[in-house]
């Protein structure tokens, strides 16, 4: 008998059979169905069984958390076990969109297209808020920066905001390559189209404001028609509608051009089609766009944070489920290149960190040791920046902890949205996060930490003893 074979019976049994799983496959740490008919499932029988650490359904894939490495041998006995085969994450992907509605799928796009450059992302924020802590004035001195006092350093902090700032100088050439594969083209012309965005002889987009106030901007002249010669630093839009086009363009000519001229024909074509296309039309309509969409954003956390704060720390959470969440990464991305920072981010940290504190409060208020074990890991999980365990593992099961932990990130998001917090990028998303956080906004961001973890734990923590009875 194999090590699972008993669990994987039980799995199958609680997904309502063999003949109700349409595809399979898994990531890191879960199993990857797409199912005919998710009624079907028996949710409580599945977590119930000793493997699983939790279950959810998002965008259109019924998801088991099982962990890293015990997944890679499940799968491997389920799919000996029946005739379900091996399938792709792409196979699953596809035969999920089938369910999905036009929304559900836009979003599902983005987050194909942006998941796989979040490492890079992430390692650049973490990367800049060790530079902030270098450069930033009245952190350990007064009116002075670590390097004003020991100048020997600021090389050292050069060389760490060069190495950091990179990601988000070239990011349309990091969105490039991603929304081209996805898209279906060729993944190095999509790095190279990114790159022409941000080619050095063109505007940077960061000094347009001030160029264009001055009467300065650079113009083209094609043909009598007259177009801006700006880059696109720090712009999300332009790359994506751009690399949709040049997808379009590449397909329709590897159909048409024999062979043996594909290699001469295909790239320059579609490559200088989709350029004058993009700094003709799209460029110019996607910048004032995102600009628009940047400045709604800007408006109603300066006009009211507390509206905002709020609002975006109730529906933070809920976004994860549906997996909505990610179509707010493209506008931190937008909001970082500016400069300026972003508000949003912040309160996606301090939502983690609820999260998880919800996910702790459940170790001390279940009765159950499968439950207390997976309660304790999945609150470090969160904390440090993954919530999938706690989310779905704990706190959506027993549904009073979710809500527990909303309430905190309410909170906390209103509060340091009336103090203005800022990050200066994208970083962990957990308790590290405060190292993508301005310095000078450190305070209330700590301040707004401890009530993500006080709120929701003492909230999560006296609903369970004082009024639910049971804890399976």
């Amino acid at each position: 008998m194999q090590k699972y074979e008993q669990q994987v019976r039980d799995i199958l049994d609680a997904l309502g059979g063999e003949s109700n799983i349409e595809q399979a496959t898994h990531c890191v740490t879960r199993l990857r169905l797409a199912l005919k008919d998710e009624s079907k499932v028996d949710s409580d029988k599945l977590e119930a069984i000793d493997i699983v650490k939790g279950s959810f359904s998002a965008n259109g894939q019924f998801q088991v958390v099982i962990g890293q490495g015990t997944v890679d041998q499940v799968y491997r006995e389920m799919v000996a076990m029946t005739n379900i085969g091996e399938s792709s994450k792409e196979d699953v992907k596809e035969a999920s969109s089938k369910k999905m509605n036009p929304l559900q799928r836009a979003v599902k796009t983005l987050a194909d297209i942006f998941i796989p450059i979040l490492p890079a992302i992430v390692t650049a924020g973490l990367l800049l808020g060790i530079n902030n802590i270098l450069t930033g004035p009245d952190i350990f001195f007064d009116g002075q920066s670590l390097i004003d006092v020991y100048p020997q350093w600021a090389d050292l902090a050069e060389m760490i905001n060069i190495i950091a700032s990179a990601a988000f100088a070239f990011l349309p050439a990091l969105i490039g390559w991603s929304a081209v594969r996805r898209f279906g083209g060729s993944d190095l012309l999509g790095i190279v189209l990114g790159l022409i965005l941000v080619h050095p002889d063109l505007l940077n987009a960061w000094a347009y404001a001030d160029a264009q106030e001055a009467g300065e901007v650079p113009i083209w002249n094609l043909l009598g028609l007259e177009i801006e010669a700006i880059g696109y630093q720090g712009q999300v839009l332009p790359v994506l509608f751009a690399s949709y086009i040049l997808c379009k363009i590449e397909l329709a000519l590897r159909k048409r051009v024999p062979d043996a001229i594909q290699l001469l024909v295909v790239a320059p074509v579609a490559l200088l089609l989709t350029g004058f296309i993009t700094f003709i039309a799209i460029g110019p309509l996607t910048f004032a766009l995102g600009n628009g969409i940047t400045s709604m954003f800007v408006w109603l956390f300066d006009v009211l944070p507390a509206v905002g704060g709020f609002v975006y720390g109730i529906l933070y959470a809920p976004l994860v489920v549906t997996g909505m969440h990610h179509a707010f990464l493209a506008v931190d991305l937008q909001l970082t290149g500016t400069g300026d920072g972003t508000f949003l981010w912040p309160i996606l940290a301090l939502s983690n960190i609820a999260q998880g504190s919800a996910a702790l409060a459940m170790m001390f208020v279940s009765h159950n040791e499968k439950v207390k074990g997976l309660s304790g890991t999945s609150a470090v999980s969160a904390y440090l920046g993954v919530t999938e365990p706690a989310m779905f593992g704990v706190n959506i099961r027993f549904k009073y902890p979710f809500i527990c932990a909303i309430i905190g990130a309410a909170i906390a998001g209103t509060f340091i949205s009336l103090n203005s917090v800022l990050a200066s990028a994208v970083g962990v998303g957990g308790i590290p996060g405060f190292l993508s956080i301005f310095p000078q906004d450190w305070i209330p961001f700590f301040i707004g930490m401890g009530i993500v973890i006080i709120v929701p734990f003492t909230l999560t923590f006296l609903y369970g003893k004082l009024v639910v009875k049971e804890h399976s």
